[in-house]
């Protein structure tokens, strides 16, 4: 069932061929404005945050394939569900014979795997093919890359989860959606990578589980991490954050109301 809510979720984001065509189109532009921020820094600064240029570079466009796939800015299954707990349509889910958080999951993968492959593919591809990027020439690491991806996705769904269950309390998640934004923006490396924040707070970004979203992947696919220690990383995030959401919405479900009635 869960497999086939997740093809399901595949093939709702597959009908808006001209918004995926428009977002291919603006991650691309947006990669090229940071790229050229980017060299413009790394000739200042020449091995910043242990990156060359191309590193620097593929780390943009690696960033751009990513940031619709997991959902960074916002923009997943969160809203509707924000909505869907503000109007007490909720409550129909809960009636069906599956589970909440599971039934969610398995649509948010959908939604990213095809964000990945209709949004994600052709900006890193066009940057590969315009610039000089540092691409892995080992099967294994771009397997071990795609790995992270996917354990990004869920550390992605559980952040946003947790975000979307805030509206049983607060019945108008916007102001929670808007905050999500700015701290994926900030803590998951899109702004800049987490190797260039300094000090204690370089610590405490690369310790958060947006570090999950982009950094996690990028040092794979760069070959700059230990992998089964990045895994573990993302993993225990993972398994922390359903878990917690498990939790709340344990606690969530016994207030239900519907507003109005």
């Amino acid at each position: 069932m869960y497999l086939s809510v997740a093809v399901g979720g595949f093939r709702r984001y597959a009908t808006y061929r001209v918004a995926t065509a428009a977002g291919v189109f603006t991650n691309t532009v947006f990669g090229l404005i940071l790229v050229y921020t980017y060299l413009a820094l790394w000739d200042e600064r020449p091995g910043l945050g242990g990156y060359d240029q191309a590193q620097a570079v593929t780390y943009v466009w690696l960033g751009q394939a990513l940031l619709s796939t997991l959902a960074i800015g916002g923009g997943g299954f969160e809203t509707e569900l924000m909505e869907r707990i503000r109007t007490g349509d909720v409550a129909i889910d809960l009636y069906r014979p599956a589970d909440l958080q599971l039934w969610w999951l398995a649509s948010d993968v959908g939604r990213a795997m095809f964000q990945l492959l209709g949004r994600g593919v052709a900006p890193f591809a066009f940057g590969a093919l315009v610039f000089d990027v540092a691409l892995p020439s080992e099967a294994g690491t771009w397997a071990a890359a795609l790995v992270a991806v996917v354990l990004g996705m869920v550390v992605s769904f559980g952040i946003r989860y947790l975000m979307a269950l805030s509206a049983f309390w607060l019945l108008d998640g916007t102001g929670v959606s808007q905050m999500g934004m700015l701290v994926g923006f900030f803590c998951s490396g899109m702004l800049l990578p987490l190797n260039l924040f300094p000090g204690p707070l370089g610590e405490v970004v690369r310790a958060l589980p947006w570090a999950s979203l982009l950094q996690a992947p990028a040092d794979v696919l760069l070959g700059r991490a230990d992998v089964w220690g990045t895994f573990a990383f993302q993993g225990a995030w993972a398994v922390a954050l359903l878990g917690a959401g498990r939790l709340v919405q344990s606690a969530a479900t016994r207030r239900v109301v519907v507003q109005g009635g």
